[in-house]
């Protein structure tokens, strides 16, 4: 026998009776309409305010037929006899109808009343005391409603913004996402991390500590309350704690940094208070806050009139942190990339315990996320992942993700049913020197400076060891660059003094082009300029690669608007400065100078070609001594469809250079 269906909870629950308030408003209306129309009710179709000293004056000339008191409003009417109307509004009896008035304030009523007797007046004379009663009733009560009707008007917007019941009473509530375990989890695990082995590694164990917290209690071990992800943008560290969370099955509450600050007073506070609250009651769990350097900026320092709130809500943080208990089940994640303005409380032991740091990825993590980001396009088949990765030196996940992209809808734009490795190549030149311009106009001195300038990049560095090995030059507009010679800079973990004096002399082959060969200089060079100046300073300044300063560091990131070295030091690390730039440009127009044919061959040869890739260049020089990996990639790939990641660029303007090095930090 089929049993009858289970009732629905939900259904037998009784709704709740809506409030509605359309009738709150109609009453605030009428109201507004009494109170507007109330003077006039009961009173002439013609009135007409004058002077105190008018109204004796009509008085004391009999124009007067009744004179009306209003105790209540102070006022005092004349109801003018029909005989003198012309005589006080200067129109006829037709045109202001019956029984008009003039009206104004008095004094007092004594005053009234003994100008009256003064003026034998014998006329009919009225005195009001109150007003009505519904005129008093709306006078009384209708600010109260109108109060009441805005309350509830107000309460009801915030309700609906603050997307739940409460209204402007949840202001003090926690903003954070929440992701409960049963409701799919945050739909990430560390297969959806591509790379940062090293990160994921550090994180695993916060997993098992909220799978298996037994496995480390029994041993007396205490678990990290906190992990702060530190790393520059686009790296994945917001990825990297869903996937936490993810993995442990827990539930997850991601919140940002700025919601916890607000214009209120004690808001943030509230909110930090109101956040843990609920982690600890649904413990196991993770909170994560993303962007902390909002809310965890140091205090007290370079804060000139501070900001009370936003250190009320650090100070709060900081408590609510100090109030875990050991094993309390929540574990804290932040994410940012400014952890050097982070306040030192907040990252000493028993706080965020240990930082993740998220870094760049290198070749065999870019191939690794090249391989999550490519599963969703259509590829031609053969495609080289490895030339794509090696190709983007110094991409973090974000921007290779964009390259995918980029490469798809370029394929889309010409039509293609797959995407190719062109596609790719011509997606890294987009994002890294803009798009291509071809309907520039340049005379042919701008296109013959260009291509000096250009080719003295690619005479330069190819000539010297140390120098990034050269990919491409190209006089074709992209972006805000004119031209630019493509380099593929070899990833290493330190850099050598060598190496970069070659990669400044480098830099400076297009300017120093310029002067040799036409006997000018141009404004081509500001990008060239501005990378060799920083260069030097990091050199000299901080890196100590300086004789007369040697091994010296005067790099302080506690007090950055303060230079921690006196003037007479800061106008020798100018001279310095001065001094290895002026060296390094020199021996770039001595290279030119010694291979001054093969220069202007090359400057021909782009004039007449516009881009021109590493073979032509070793026809033109023969072979380059100093052969690395990256050059023999590039040899055993065609010459159109090598394509590079470095440029240096001949621009008034400026375009990004995103050579791979370590400042031995």
């Amino acid at each position: 026998m089929p049993q009858p269906a289970a009732p629905n909870p939900q259904q037998q629950q009784p709704k709740m009776p809506r409030f509605n308030l359309n009738w709150l408003y109609l009453v605030i209306i009428a109201g507004l309409a009494v109170m507007f129309f109330q003077n006039s009710w009961g009173e002439s179709n013609f009135d007409k305010e004058v002077s105190y000293s008018d109204i004796k004056t009509y008085i004391t000339q009999g124009y007067a037929k009744e004179v009306v008191v209003d105790k209540a409003k102070g006022t005092i009417s004349l109801v003018i006899d029909k005989a003198h109307i012309r005589d006080v509004f200067h129109v006829s009896t037709d045109q202001v109808g019956a029984s008009p008035t003039v009206s104004t304030r008095y004094p007092s009523t004594d005053k009234v009343e003994e100008y009256l007797t003064q003026a034998e007046y014998t006329g009919k004379v009225t005195y009001k005391e109150t007003r009505s009663v519904l005129l008093n009733l709306l006078s009384s009560v209708l600010p109260i409603l109108i109060f009441v009707g805005l309350w509830f008007f107000l309460m009801r917007y915030m309700s609906k913004g603050s997307g739940g019941m409460g209204g402007i009473f949840n202001v003090g509530k926690s903003k954070a996402q929440v992701i409960e375990k049963g409701e799919g989890g945050t739909g990430v695990t560390f297969k959806d991390v591509a790379g940062q082995e090293s990160a994921k590694q550090e994180v695993q164990e916060i997993v098992d500590f909220l799978k298996n917290p037994a496995k480390y209690t029994n041993l007396g071990g205490k678990i990290p309350k906190g992990a702060l992800l530190v790393g520059p943008p686009g790296t994945g560290k917001t990825l990297l704690a869903k996937a936490v969370a993810g993995e442990a099955e827990v539930p997850f509450f991601s919140m940002s940094g700025s919601d916890f600050v607000e214009m209120f007073v004690g808001v943030g506070a509230s909110r930090v208070r109101d956040l843990f609250r609920q982690a600890k009651e649904k413990a196991p769990s993770i909170v994560f806050i993303d962007e902390i350097d909002a809310v965890g900026r140091a205090r007290g320092t370079r804060n000139f009139g501070g900001n009370d709130e936003r250190e009320n809500t650090l100070n709060q943080l900081l408590t609510e942190m100090d109030g875990f208990g050991t094993n309390s089940g929540v574990i804290i994640l932040a994410a940012t990339n400014r952890v050097d303005i982070l306040d030192k409380a907040l990252l000493r032991a028993g706080r965020f315990d240990r930082q993740i740091h998220v870094e760049l990825p290198d070749l065999p993590e870019r191939i690794a996320i090249f391989g999550v980001h490519l599963k969703p396009l259509r590829l031609e088949p053969g495609l080289d992942v490895e030339l794509l990765a090696r190709q983007t030196p110094g991409f973090s996940g974000a921007d290779i993700a964009n390259v995918c992209n980029e490469a798809a809808l370029i394929a889309a734009r010409h039509g293609s049913e797959s995407v190719g490795k062109q596609d790719f190549l011509d997606a890294v030149d987009r994002i890294i020197g803009g798009l291509e311009k071809k309907t520039k106009i340049m005379t042919q001195s701008e296109k013959r400076s260009i291509a000096l300038h250009e080719a003295g990049h690619a005479t330069v560095s190819w000539l010297l060891e140390h120098a990034n090995p050269l990919v491409k030059v190209t006089i074709v507009p992209r972006g805000q660059a004119l031209g630019a010679a493509w380099y593929l800079p070899e990833e290493r973990n330190i850099t050598t003094k060598e190496q970069m004096l070659d990669e400044i002399c480098a830099t400076l082959g297009g300017r120093a082009a310029e002067e040799l060969c036409t006997g000018h200089i141009s404004s081509g060079a500001l990008n060239d300029l501005e990378t060799v100046t920083k260069r030097a300073y990091g050199m000299i300044a901080y890196l100590g690669m300086s004789d007369a300063l040697p091994n010296v560091c005067y790099y302080n990131t506690e007090e950055q608007f303060h230079k921690p070295y006196s003037e007479h030091t800061a106008q020798l690390i100018d001279t310095e400065v001065q001094r290895l730039i002026a060296e390094q440009y020199a021996r770039a127009k001595r290279i030119l100078s010694e291979h001054a044919m093969q220069h202007d061959a090359l400057a021909q040869l782009l004039c007449s070609q516009e881009v021109i890739y590493a073979e032509d260049v070793e026809k033109i020089f023969g072979p380059r001594p100093w052969k690395s990996r990256a050059e023999v990639i590039i040899a055993e790939n065609s010459p159109a469809a090598e394509e590079p990641a470095t440029t240096t660029t001949t621009d008034a303007e400026t375009i990004t250079t995103t050579t791979t090095e370590s400042t031995a930090s």
